[in-house]
């Protein structure tokens, strides 16, 4: 899929989030990268898959931020499209799995860590 296809698929992913949640995000970037930087081989010596990264949070959650830190720039999530691909075997997969990586990096940008994510 071309860059610019995917991107406008994360745009729309964005735009679909209800209001409540897009009123409250702040200073947040969302990029879109190939791969992880330095990301192992797919598959472990035993023969098993490993798990792709799809997204990351780069940044301090809302919990965690005060008045008194210094500014230190937009926080950000990047998604891997080549990872995203991987996992996706048509392009209604990508769209839901692009949606469900913007929605769990977004709930780290919210303050929440991984078991409370896998209950939304």
């Amino acid at each position: 899929m071309k860059r610019e296809h995917f991107v406008a698929i994360v745009e729309e992913a964005l735009d679909s989030l209800p209001q409540e949640f897009r009123s409250r995000i702040r200073n947040v970037a969302v990029l879109v990268e190939d791969m992880p930087p330095n990301e192992p081989s797919s598959v472990l010596r035993s023969g098993q898959q490993r798990r792709l990264v799809l997204g990351i949070f780069h940044g301090v959650p809302t919990t965690k931020k005060s008045i008194f830190d210094l500014p230190t720039g937009p926080d950000h999530i990047v998604l891997y499209q080549k990872n995203i691909e991987a996992v996706c075997s048509s392009e209604a997969e990508v769209r839901e799995q692009i949606r469900l990586t913007v929605i769990h990096e977004l709930g780290h940008y919210f303050g929440m860590d991984e078991n409370q994510l896998k209950d939304v």
